[in-house]
This record gives structure tokens, C-alpha cells and sequence, in this order.
């Protein structure tokens, strides 16, 4: 199947590894060019280096107010284009509601939340019909997840910015998505299972609860990731497209 991303250009957010990485690998072997960002200028260099001649590095900090522009600008010099962003943040500081200190809160709201909101509006104004804009949200979108309380609490909200944002951009053909990673073997999900004190086990556990039996492959999120942002998707957006194996328990 033809995604139509032969020679397009996307922007990539915390890139350097995990499902960001895993997007940007999958939209260059499609032929498109990605720039990618992570939080130093080594860490994004290497990652663009392993992508290929059609992937370039920059060294952002998503709660920077000037980063989006910047990075847009990056895009349209190196490539001559740009067609889309996946917002993509490290998950906010683990903890309970009693325990998540107000500088937990007001990192993640600045990191999580508010970044990903002016890298949205900054796409906005930049994008022309047949843009893109997807974030990278989690399932707590839908359901609490025990431990995640800053997660619980900010990515609801923000799938609640993509939908009214999908409604204002969609006369203009900009399509606005959300993709929600349920247990992906990454680094991060490897670091919330050893919280427990026995990872194997709980990853153990995990699976045990999903549907499919096991944590999913980055790759399988990126493929996602990518059709998503693509013209075949054309018709989508406004929605919230889980990647979890089955996890999540309503329709």
C-alpha cells in the first residue's frame, strides 16, 4: 500500500528513541523526511545519522515558547516543506496524587501539556490542506492508570485540545489525531515495571491482562503513527486511536 509520503516532511518530537523514533524510522522508510528533536544536540544527531540523509537532528526542549517555530523553520530550509508534526514528550514523573510534588505538576504542564499545545498551534498556522497534526497521548486518555497520576490528569485534557482542534482545522483539509500506546516495549515502560520491584513479574502480569498476550513492538506503534499522518488517511481525524493490543475494555 502507497501511504503517499514519498518526499514529504514531518517534524518529530523527542525522537531520539522509543515510539517517537520508532514514527520517524517508519515515515523515512516510506520516503519521507523527518526532523527529529531531542533534548541534546549529540542524542539528536546520532538518532538522525541512523535514520539516513533524510532525517535531520535538532536539539529542542519542548517547554521552549521559541522551539516550534525554530523547528518549522529547520524543516523548510533542509527539505523545502512541511506537511506535519508528531508530538511526541517524555511521560510526566510517576506518583500518586498524595505524593506528586506542585514542581512535578508544573514540569509536566509545561513539558507535556503546554508544549504540545504551542507546537500544535505553531503547526496550525504553518500547515496547508492535506497537513497533519498527531500527538502521542497515552490510554489514561480513557482510563486512570494506577501510578500515572500527572498522566491521568493532563492527557485527558489534551486529547480534549485535539478534538476542538480537529474541528477548527478540518474546513481548511488539516487533520488533527491522537495515538494512544498502551504497553510498548520501550525504555520508559521498562523503568515503570521495575517500580514494582520484580519487572519480569509485572511485566508478566501486564500481559496477562492484554488481549494479544504480550507488550507491543515500537515498530507497531510507528507503523500506526505514520499511516495516521499520511494521505491515506485522509479521511480520519478527530479520533483517538488506541495501539494497546487490545487492552482497553470499551468499544
Amino acid at each position: 500500500m502507497d501511504l503517499g509520503l514519498t518526499d514529504r516532511t514531518y517534524l518529530v518530537t523527542g525522537a531520539t528513541r522509543g515510539l517517537g523514533f520508532a514514527t520517524a524510522r517508519e515515515l523515512v522508510a516510506d520516503g519521507a523526511n523527518v526532523v527529529i528533536t531531542g533534548r541534546s544536540e549529540e542524542a539528536a544527531t546520532k538518532a538522525a545519522a541512523a535514520l539516513g540523509e533524510r532525517a535531520l537532528g535538532v536539539a529542542a526542549d519542548n517547554s521552549d515558547p521559541q522551539a516550534p517555530a525554530r523547528l518549522v523553520a529547520a524543516a523548510r530550509e533542509r527539505f523545502g516543506r512541511f506537511d506535519g508534526v508528531l508530538i511526541s514528550v517524555g511521560g510526566p514523573a510517576p506518583g500518586t496524587a498524595a505524593d506528586n510534588t506542585d514542581d512535578q505538576w508544573q514540569t509536566a504542564f509545561e513539558t507535556v501539556f503546554l508544549g504540545a499545545v504551542r507546537f500544535a498551534r505553531t503547526a496550525a498556522a504553518e500547515l496547508r490542506e492535506g497537513g497533519a497534526i498527531g500527538f502521542v497521548l497515552s490510554g489514561s486518555v480513557y482510563e486512570p492508570i494506577a501510578g500515572l497520576t500527572i498522566s491521568n490528569g493532563l492527557r485527558p485534557g489534551l486529547a480534549g485540545f485535539a478534538k476542538s482542534l480537529a474541528d477548527e482545522l478540518g474546513p481548511r483539509g488539516i487533520r488533527v489525531v491522537g495515538v494512544l500506546p498502551g504497553r510498548i516495549a520501550t525504555d520508559r515502560m521498562t523503568q515503570l515495571d521495575a517500580l514494582s520491584g520484580d519487572p519480569e513479574g509485572s511485566r508478566a502480569r501486564n500481559s496477562a491482562t492484554i488481549p494479544l498476550r504480550r507488550y507491543g513492538d515500537p515498530a507497531e506503534f510507528g507503523r500506526t503513527a505514520a499511516f495516521l499522518l499520511s494521505p491515506a488517511a485522509s479521511y480520519l481525524t478527530g479520533v483517538m486511536v488506541p495501539v494497546d493490543g487490545g487492552a482497553r475494555r470499551g468499544f
